[in-house]
């Protein structure tokens, strides 16, 4: 059998040796989930019939990543005649199934990935854990009592696992990034406009969500954004073209980068071992010859971000119901949704049309002000914590009775680094450079300049050498 714990990048190389056929790495996969999923529950729907098919079909496309099994998450990019519930016990009822691929579903399956199944998400991706009342708790194979972080939770699970060695995953505020942090994984959120989101949406939530991967290496998150991104006919907007390829980023001349730092928040608290992480990357980033200065945009510190944001996401969920109405023709009431998500698309719907366009002017002067830091300061990358504290224990951001809004509370103060770039629309990575005295995996987060993924895949690639992570295994592991 394949070692669970070979990166995609391996996995395909054995493919075009035919050291191994597709199906043998699509069963062992499939192994893997039927042997892991009862004590994670990353995943919610197998497709694993369909795999094998794929698989075994002399049609799977010779792409980069030929017969590698892979896991869509169950939100947004949707795949033809599989099931999409979005984390909603509604669609769940209803037997959704999606008509047809996304871009980046086909763009996937042109790479060769092979579909085994979906993962787990919390409702319409609101929460940074994976806990939807449709599917119950995703847990971290880190520590089962704890978050697997969310939205895209499930596919974090199961790659930290050994399940799949990348899966799929989305970003509205941290939701790559903030699952990669707990769960010990890379997780790239590219710039604005690299990924599509067609052919359903020209672009979500005022332009704060996009869409990647989860992987366990840097050359597979960079290998996978050669193959998906660019723009498709009819979106709104695209990412600037890179120079070459993101492949070929893994080893070119890194140079000597000017790099801020911040680990203080104005929502709240930092632990300690947030902060503890952060210090020990910037000590490792002078170690390769880096330049780190104490110093980070001065817009970050704005305490209106938060009321503008939500603003924003609000107004985003309240449309997430009505699409969902609109497509299946019914009404969706209170009892069809928890009770967070009736509270926050509630809220946008008290929000007036030119409240919601002052919202986003206010984010758009906002965006300018963080990122004149890089273009007029001249620097290369900001250095954060990627979420503020170690991967919580589950249960802590469910909805209290007298207040269906206290589990969002509650995650504002876990993200205070994460939603400012999907505002901003730049580029970003969560790297897992370090573990805690508990064992917890604990990310950092690297900040480049808009559309200088390029720099991210460099520099990543240096720490992922000099600081390796790939023989680290969580407890519950294949």
């Amino acid at each position: 059998m394949t070692d669970a714990f070979l990166d995609a990048t391996a996995q395909a190389e054995l493919v075009r040796r035919r050291e191994v056929s597709p199906l043998e790495l699509v069963e062992a996969a499939i192994d893997r989930i039927e042997a892991l999923n009862p004590q994670l529950n990353a995943v919610i729907t197998p497709l694993f019939d369909r795999g094998r098919e794929a698989a075994s079909g002399r049609d799977l496309p010779d792409g980069a990543f030929r017969g590698v099994p892979f896991l869509l998450k169950d939100l947004l990019c949707h795949s033809a005649g599989d099931p999409l519930y979005e984390g909603m016990s509604f669609l769940r009822r209803q037997r959704h199934v999606a008509r047809d691929d996304t871009v980046l579903a086909a763009r996937f399956r042109a790479a060769g990935l092979v579909l085994v199944g979906k993962t787990n998400t919390p409702e319409l991706g609101i929460l940074p854990t994976t806990e939807p009342e449709a599917f119950g708790p995703t847990c971290n194979p880190w520590d089962t009592a704890r978050s697997a972080g969310g939205s895209s939770g499930g596919s974090a699970a199961a790659v930290a696992s050994g399940m799949v060695p990348l899966a799929h995953g989305n970003d509205g505020g941290g939701s790559i990034r903030i699952p990669a942090s707990e769960c010990g994984l890379v997780g790239l959120k590219p710039t604005r406009g690299r990924t599509s989101l067609g052919p359903d949406f020209g672009d979500m939530m005022g332009g704060l969500v996009c869409e990647h991967v989860l992987t366990r290496s840097v050359r597979d998150t960079a290998a996978v954004l050669d193959a998906v991104a660019g723009p498709a006919p009819g979106d709104p907007y695209s990412a600037p073209p890179p120079r070459r390829s993101y492949r070929e980023e893994l080893t070119a001349p890194v140079g000597a980068l000017r790099v801020g730092i911040l680990t203080t928040s104005a929502a709240g608290g930092v632990h300690p071992d947030c902060v503890a992480a952060v210090e020990s990357t910037a000590r490792l980033l002078e170690s390769l010859g880096h330049v780190v200065e104490g110093e980070h945009p001065p817009a970050l510190d704005d305490l209106e971000f938060a009321g503008n944001f939500l603003t924003l996401w609000s107004v985003g969920n309240a449309w997430n119901l009505d699409y969902w109405g609109r497509e299946l023709g019914v009404t969706i009431a209170a009892d069809d949704v928890e009770p967070l998500t009736w509270a926050l698309a509630s809220m946008g719907r008290e929000f007036s049309g030119p409240q919601y366009l002052g919202a986003i002017e206010w984010l758009q002067r906002f965006s300018r002000k963080v990122q004149s830091w890089w273009e007029e300061d001249g620097y290369d990358l900001l250095l954060t914590p990627t979420i503020a504290e170690p991967p919580p224990e589950l249960g802590q951001f469910r909805s209290q009775p007298d207040n269906p809004l206290s589990g969002l509370l509650r995650a504002v103060g876990l993200v205070p680094f994460t939603p400012q770039f999907n505002v901003t629309g730049q580029p970003a990575i969560s790297l897992p450079l370090s573990w805690n005295a508990e064992g917890l995996p604990i990310g950092s987060q690297l900040v480049a300049r808009f559309g200088a993924e390029d720099v991210l895949i460099r520099v990543a690639a240096q720490l992922e050498q000099a600081a390796p992570w790939q023989e680290r295994r969580p407890p519950v592991h294949a």
